[in-house]
């Protein structure tokens, strides 16, 4: 039963509509018994994107639309005038609003090709909503220098039925001046893309390599559900023939270069009950972050000013089957001192790709899926500076169990994905290592009851440990412990003004390290804020 519908990691979104720091929460006397026809806007425990304090700003508008179908927004982004080419931060925000009734939409924006946002929606009140969503993209600055062509899209249907037109507006802010030397370390020199969809050809000087890839399940198909899907002998709905292990992986010329565990997004019409979603939204739904590789070790095999192949594929997805998006781009840094930067692959290694899922049949079904895969690249380039090695350890882990009986009522899952990264980068001076340690975990179960009313009970958590060393003596850490809990309930199959809906929904995020500590907290109940309070 589903809805057809430290440091640089962490500058993510933020919703800022609505209330913040505890302005504006209601009180447990005026919750209303059921969700009426209005609700308070979306917001997320997420910190706020801040600019510098004391520094002149300007504000370029990126692009302005009204979303009613599936045709994409174009027109020209000019960098601003007045605050230079050099800027200590750069922050996108887009601005919404919709009313009516509405699914949940999937879009994108590109400045000169490079995807900047990927992002989802609010579902409506019949009143109407707004939300906001802000973002840093200071390392997208290279982009923003020139002139360059914009498209957004936004995908919607509006008919007699689905009557919400998504009014969007996105805004760029420019910071001016040097940013401070750890921003300075995040902002390549290049930003590309694919030529083609699938060919690249670096500076012959490039000393850095990382690509980012924006990989999202499709919305309104089984794959928006992957983490459900069943082998072909199982009696479920949503079918794929290796079951739910999934891993995005990226090859340079055919050879493995980098894999990783994709986020279980869930978007606002998600686990069939929209009433978990109106105030509080799952983690990342409206900014959907890239997964991230070092390709850094294949720098010097992409050195050589030829055009090389690269290719995302989703593994577990059926053959034939459509339902990812990987869009790609590539940040390049540069040797400032050389004309050409030479080098080798010197490792290439992975570790046996294991996914296998076990299912029992009985009066309730089961499928028991477990899923691994390690791989070692490694490479150096002759640099300006001296020779500089880099070798990256990455080690993905996926448990989970499904459940579910006839029609599949109720419906249950428990997974855990994991995603371990070490980086380490050897040349002159000591040794310097970034382990990113990642966790995802899901816990939720939906239930069709007696009056045909549904229940959805759903934890989502997003989890992630940061740690830099330098010659083996620790020098920044950052935790990041990012969880949602709902509990839903409405009529199902009867129109809208007749669901009868309740529902809880909270969010905490918390992040301390090295840089400090910011603890929030929200409590929406039966679309009201009730709760919106601060830790630390």
């Amino acid at each position: 039963m589903r809805s057809r519908i430290i440091m640089s990691m962490l500058a993510g979104v933020t919703l800022v509509a609505g209330t913040l720091l505890g302005v504006g929460t209601a009180r447990s006397a005026d919750v209303p018994a059921e969700f009426g026809t209005d609700w308070h806007d979306p917001v997320t425990a997420a910190p706020p994107v801040t600019g510098p304090a004391h520094s002149t700003s300007c504000e370029v508008t990126v692009a302005e639309a009204r979303f009613k179908d599936f045709t994409p927004y174009r027109g020209t982004y000019t960098p601003p005038g007045d605050c230079g080419t050099r800027w200590s931060k750069v922050v996108l925000r887009l601005d919404g609003k919709v009313k009516g009734r509405q699914f949940d939409r999937l879009g994108y924006l590109h400045i000169g090709g490079v995807e900047v946002l990927r992002t989802s929606t609010p579902q409506p009140s019949p009143d109407g909503i707004e939300w906001s969503v802000e973002k840093d993209v200071t390392r997208y600055a290279p982009t923003l220098r020139t002139t360059r062509p914009v498209e957004m899209l936004i995908g919607n249907v509006v008919d007699d039925t689905y009557t919400g037109v998504l009014d969007v507006k996105v805004t760029l802010t420019f910071y001016a001046g040097r940013p401070d030397a750890r921003t300075a370390a995040t902002i390549p020199d290049r930003v590309l893309t694919l030529q083609d969809g699938s060919t690249l050809t670096t500076p012959r000087n490039s000393e850095r390599v990382v690509a980012e890839v924006y990989a999202t399940g499709s919305g309104g198909g089984c794959e928006e559900y992957w983490y459900l899907t069943v082998p072909a002998q199982a009696p479920y709905s949503c079918k794929a023939d290796e079951g739910p292990y999934r891993e995005v992986q990226i090859t340079v010329d055919g050879q493995l270069a980098g894999i990783a565990a994709p986020f279980p997004n869930v978007w606002t019409g998600g686990w069939s009950n929209p009433f978990l979603w109106y105030v509080v939204p799952g983690p990342r739904a409206f900014d959907v972050q890239p997964l991230r590789y070092d390709l850094t070790p294949f720098a010097g095999l992409l050195n050589d000013g030829r055009p090389h192949r690269i290719e995302v594929s989703v593994v577990g997805v059926p053959e034939g089957q459509s339902g990812w998006s990987t869009p790609v781009n590539v940040l390049v840094w540069q040797d400032a001192r050389s004309e050409r930067v030479t080098g080798a692959l010197t490792k290439a290694q992975a570790g046996g790709l294991a996914a296998e899922s076990t299912y029992t049949p009985g009066a309730e079904h089961r499928l028991d899926t477990e899923g691994r895969h390690r791989l070692t690249v490694a490479g150096y380039v002759d640099t300006s500076h001296g020779r500089v090695t880099t070798t990256v350890r990455r080690s993905l882990a996926n448990t989970s169990t499904h459940t579910w009986s006839e029609e599949e009522n109720p419906d249950a899952l428990d997974a855990r994905w994991s995603d371990d990264e070490t980086a380490t980068v050897e040349g002159r001076g000591p040794a310097r290592t970034t382990r990113v340690q990642r966790s995802y975990t899901m816990d939720g179960t939906t239930t069709l009851g007696a009056g045909d009313r549904l229940r959805t009970v759903l934890t989502l958590g997003d989890r992630a440990t940061v740690t830099e060393t330098r010659g083996g003596r620790r020098t920044a850490w950052s935790r990041l412990d990012d969880t949602y809990t709902g509990d839903a309930t409405y009529t199902a199959n009867v129109p809208r003004d007749q669901r009868h809906a309740v529902g809880t929904t909270r969010e905490r995020y918390r992040v301390h390290g090295s840089d400090g500590c910011y603890d929030r907290s929200l409590v929406s109940v039966q679309g009201v804020l009730t709760e919106d309070r601060m830790g630390c």
